[in-house]
Formats: structure tokens, sequence, C-alpha cells
């Protein structure tokens, strides 16, 4: 009997494996394809790129029309392109479905729309068979000059990593949605509750205006570390850019609402999903400028580390200690799910 894969994502050589073995048919336009690491693909047209890309959201709350937009767009946005069109496959639960949760989650896709000035441009959606729960699957379309395009692979040894926000906004929004009612019987107060919740919103998971920002000056590479979180996101612009890293995990900042509720359920913060943060590696002179852009436009970002020559390794500097930085493809924050999210905005 063959081993059952783990829940999340793929293991990342089983996945190099595959891509590099089914692409199809060679398109001399796809400028950037199927690769472990680059997030969003991009086609050439005569006078500009075209950036598309699709995601589903799995890990999620009964805000999953809104997530659906926000995690879709950042990945056109860290190629440095404006997003501009989407699409939507919405599966619903059979028996579990109303016109109240169809509504609700058409309503969320359209806010987020014209929050980041996306049109909708079409998609799917039908009552499926053996759903516990709805799954949307976006597809989002941009458009970015040729000049600026940006690629997960460009990173440089003696690049700046720059991290924006903080970790764990997404999986701290997450825990607070899913485990509500138990939160408050642990003693949590409904203000800490609300507070965690707005994680979705302020912070904020969506990365399109610091990434359009940043790209106004030298950049080489930007990344939004998602499923795995933040040590997925630091192996991904490795891997992709075949470059090693140094991080210092002083520098990393947790916000402390998530310290809290990473300790309640015992996830690693670097390991828990965390749509929201941007990494940017650029060099130290741009890194500044970055950095003080970023601040005037009320986002906190700085420096969290170094990119090295491959053979250095993916290493963190801790207490003074420098050790391999722990990667996982399976996500923290499906411990607190016992498997499958239950809820996942099901209205009954």
């Amino acid at each position: 009997m063959q081993k059952r894969l783990s829940l999340g994502k793929l293991d990342f050589r089983l996945l190099e494996n595959l891509l590099k073995k089914y692409q199809g048919v060679s398109d001399p336009r796809v400028v950037i394809g199927p690769r472990v690491g680059e997030d969003a693909a991009v086609i050439d047209l005569p006078d500009r790129y075209l950036v598309a890309k699709t995601d589903p959201i799995t890990f999620a709350t009964e805000k999953i029309g809104w997530y659906a937009v926000q995690v879709n767009g950042n990945d056109i946005a860290i190629r440095g392109a404006s997003p501009k069109w989407f699409q939507a496959t919405i599966l619903l639960p059979e028996k579990r479905t109303t016109r109240k949760l169809v509504g609700k989650i058409f309503a969320q896709i359209s806010f987020a729309c014209k929050k980041l000035g996306v049109a909708m441009i079409g998609g799917h959606t039908e009552i499926s068979w053996g759903l516990d729960r709805p799954i949307v699957i976006g597809c989002m379309l941009g458009e970015v000059e040729k000049e600026k395009l940006v690629c997960t692979s460009g990173a440089k040894p003696r690049d700046m990593i720059v991290l924006t926000k903080g970790i764990v906004i997404e999986g701290t929004s997450i825990i607070a949605f899913e485990k509500q009612e138990e939160l408050k019987k642990k003693g949590y107060s409904s203000a800490f509750i609300q507070k965690c919740q707005s994680f979705l919103y302020n912070p904020g998971i969506s990365v399109v205006k610091e990434a359009l920002l940043a790209n106004q000056f030298e950049v080489h590479s930007m990344h939004d570390p998602t499923e795995g979180g933040l040590a997925v996101g630091l192996y991904e612009i490795a891997v992709a850019s075949k470059v090693g890293l140094l991080i210092e995990k002083e520098k990393i900042p947790v916000l402390e609402e998530s310290v809290i509720l990473c300790k309640e359920y015992n996830l690693d913060p670097l390991r828990t999903i965390t749509s929201g943060t941007l990494l940017i590696t650029t060099p130290l002179k741009s890194s500044q400028k970055i950095i003080r852009l970023l601040k005037r436009n009320g986002i906190k970002a700085g420096v969290i580390g170094e990119v090295k020559q491959k053979d250095f390794g993916i290493k963190i500097l801790s207490q003074g200690k420098i050790r391999d930085l722990k990667i996982s493809a399976q996500d923290e924050i499906t411990k607190i799910f016992n498997g499958y999210p239950k809820r996942f905005g099901v209205v009954k």
C-alpha cells in the first residue's frame, strides 16, 4: 500500500519533479512558467507582460470570498504588477448551501475586488457532492511594464531581506474565527478575540500596496509567504534564486496577539500561515529607501537577514547560535483543525 501524503502543500521535491515532467507544449511567449517558488506565470505581450495566478482557499473562515481575492492579488503584486481581472470557481456543499451563503460569498468577492480596483470577469459556481464546506478557487490576472517585472528567482548574494508588518497575520485571524467559542471558554476576552479576527483587515492580508510601493526602487525579488509560514517563503526564495539565506530570529516581528495564540495552540510562528507578510530582497542602499517609504505610508518594515551564496544554506541566527532553518510543507495551522476545518463559513 502506498503511503498517503500529508495535509497541506506537496513535498517540494515531489512537486519539483512533477513540474519538470508535466508542462504541456512549449510556448516561447511564456516568460515564467511552473517552477517551485514562482507563484505567478508571466506571458509576453507586445507592449507589456500579462501575469496570471490561481489559488484555492482551503484554510479559511467565513471571509472566504475576501481571502480568495486578496491571496491571488498578492501573487500578482509581487511580480511588480497591478491586479486587474478576477475569476472565481465556487464549490458549495450539498445539503448545507443556502441563498444566504451564496450571496455572502459573492458580496465578499465583489467588495474585495472594489478595494483593489479589480474587475470581476466570470467564473463558475456549483453545489458539489462530497463537500462539507465551501471552496473558492480564484484566478487573478494583472499587467506590468516589462522593465518593472520582479521574479522570486531574482535574489542576489548580499541583498538585504526586508519583511513588512509581521508574521502570522493570517494565522492569527483564522485561529480567532475558527476557535472563537473555545477561546471564550479559556478566558480570552471578546475584545481580544475581535482584535485578532480583525487582523484580516488590519494589519491586513493584502500586500498589494507595499509591493507596488517597493517596486519604485531597485528590487531583486519579492515573495508573499502563505502556507508553511515565513520559513517556507524563505525556502522558496532560496530555491528559486539558487542562493543561501541568513535570518536573524530576533529581528522577525511577531505581533503580541499572534504570540499568545501560537503559544495557546502550540504552533511555531515561523511555520504558520502568514498572508499579509511581504518579503523583499534588495541592495542595502535601496532597502533603507524602501523601509522609509513604507513607513511613510503606514506600513512597518525592517531588515531581518541577508542573502548569501548557495553553499551557505538556509540558516537562522538565534541567541548567538546559527542553525539550519526548519522547513515543513505542512502548515502548523492544521493542528487546530484535527484534519480539516469544520466551519469554513457554512451558514446553516
